[in-house]
């Protein structure tokens, strides 16, 4: 299949260095408020990138479910591939693209467990049968013989947690929140005269940098700077 002759031209919007906020997270939620109000579907999923001991990056589709006052938190399986990467190699990546906007948001930083009290607590949010569902998954990632074993054990798991009643929180479940560290946001423009702005934790060492714009939030120092298409 050839596609060399397939292309748009991103003619939306427009990202301007002079007038970003001076927090990513403000911008960040400002984008994702957007894209809800345009009913882009399921505008929290995201790209998320792991690279393990073995140095061969991994990327699947997992659900953003919260934006903290320092990073984003998703939830999974903790013995999961990418949970093996995650203990590995405690940093990861996330993209979101909302093609409806032509908006990308690339977010990078290290990754940790959240308390176990708040995994729980967004457990017993699920939907019952998701709560079950998990259960099944021991590990996620794992091989399975076939369909109908998968169909059997959640039979099996629903007939021990009948509607109505509590499941556990699995302990191999819970979340990961990604501190922030670098957030780069793309706006697609015409002629692939792309705009990109990258807010990145401050080290305190712009010499290198010809036009960066220095921001202080709380005890986090923000640098801004434009980068090429």
């Amino acid at each position: 299949m050839d596609f060399t002759d397939q292309r748009l031209s991103y003619e939306k919007g427009e990202l301007d260095q002079q007038s970003v906020p001076t927090s990513p997270f403000e911008l960040f939620k400002a984008w994702m408020n957007e894209a809800l109000a345009q009913k882009v579907q399921e505008p929290y999923a995201m790209s998320l990138a792991t690279c393990g001991a073995d140095n061969k990056p991994s990327v699947r589709i997992v659900l953003l479910r919260e934006i903290t006052e320092t990073g984003i938190v998703f939830y999974t399986n903790y013995e999961s591939a990418k949970g093996q990467d995650i203990a590995e190699n405690p940093n990861a990546e996330a993209l979101f693209f909302w093609h409806e906007l032509e908006r990308q948001v690339r977010i990078s930083g290290s990754i940790a467990k959240i308390a176990a009290d708040k995994s729980a607590a967004y457990f017993q949010k699920r939907p019952h049968d998701s709560q079950v569902g998990a259960w099944v998954s021991q590990p996620q990632s794992g091989e399975v013989a076939n369909r109908e074993v998968m169909e059997q054990t959640f039979e099996q798991l629903q007939a021990a947690h009948p509607d109505n009643t509590a499941v556990p929180t699995p302990e191999f479940w819970g979340g990961y929140e990604i501190t922030i560290e670098q957030i780069e946001f793309w706006q697609g423009r015409a002629n692939r005269m792309h705009d990109r702005i990258v807010y990145t934790q401050s080290s305190g060492d712009n010499s290198e940098v010809n036009e960066v714009n220095e921001v202080n939030e709380g005890n986090t120092s923000w640098t801004t700077k434009r980068l090429l298409p």
